[in-house]
This record gives C-alpha cells, structure tokens and sequence, in this order.
C-alpha cells in the first residue's frame, strides 16, 4: 500500500484521481455526464459527488452541486471555509457559483473547460451569456420593479437574529 501523499501536488493529483474515479464509474452507471467531485478538509475526504442530471432528471445535479450539498450536511454548516473542491473538469459557471457561494478554500480540477468542450459539454456559451447584460440574453431576463418588493429583504435585515451568509 502506498503512503500518504506528501505535497500538495500530491495530493492534489491523489484527489484528483478519485474523482476521475468517480467520472468514470458514472459513464458505467449513466446517472449523468461524466463528472466527479470530492470535498476534503485536513487531507480527508469528507464528501463525494458525481453528476446525477439524468438519472435525477435535475439540471443542477451536477458532481460539484452534490459533493458541496453532502459536505454541508457533514459540516453541519452552509460554509466550507477549511475544504477543498476537487473537480474532475473544470466547474462550470453554476458550479464555480455553488463554490464561492460555500467559500471553499480552493478549486482543483483535472480536465479544463476545452477539453470537456470537444466531447459536447460546452459551457463557453453560457460564460459568454453571463458577461451580456439582462436585456441582450438569450433568456429574456427582465427587471420588473414592484413598489413593496424590498419589504422581505428589509424584514430579514431588521431582525436582530438573522444569521448572515
């Protein structure tokens, strides 16, 4: 049995390969893409996910979405301040979200947006949207300002017990 990695570079690339595990037993199962992901925290995994989209019929059951949610759970918190995401490609933009979102400390991936693009995954088009403003989407994305609208948000932000994220 091979001892623990060493380096960061090894360890990196020993997660890394987990999830390429993962990937690669998801093309067996064809739960979804060929995707996986693992959170560490202090060198251990603490969860995994891989991409579930068809077998859940959820276009959010991506590996990164997954692994983040179980790690929460695991936390019992909504950040992962402490953790490490580790991607078997680079994450697309609703997963980058979901990690800034969880304020992970790092993002490693093995594959890069181009190489997922060659056989089909292509999430430069949706990168691109993002940089459009509201009106130029492909999505008609339209700000209908109603009178009362910041009333919940002003409700939330005057209770003296509102736990900030």
């Amino acid at each position: 049995m091979r001892d623990a990695p060493d380096t960061q570079s090894e360890r990196d690339e020993h997660f890394l390969r987990h999830t390429l595990e993962l990937a690669r037993l998801n093309v067996e199962r064809g739960d979804g893409g060929p995707f996986g992901a693992v959170i560490t925290r202090h060198g251990e995994i603490i969860a995994a996910g891989w991409n579930r989209v068809v077998a859940d019929k959820d276009p959010t059951a991506h590996a990164e979405i997954l692994a983040i949610r179980a790690a929460c759970q695991k936390l019992q918190h909504f950040h992962l301040e402490g953790c490490t995401l580790y991607a078997s490609s680079e994450p697309c933009p609703m997963c980058l979200a979901a990690a800034y979102w969880a304020r992970v400390d790092r993002i490693v991936f093995a594959n890069d947006r181009e190489v997922a693009a060659a056989v089909g995954f292509c999430d430069e088009a949706l990168y691109s949207e993002l940089q459009r403003p509201p009106l130029a989407r492909q999505i008609p994305t339209l700000h209908h300002p109603i009178p009362e609208a910041s009333a919940p948000l002003k409700a939330w932000f005057a209770r003296q017990d509102r736990i900030g994220y």
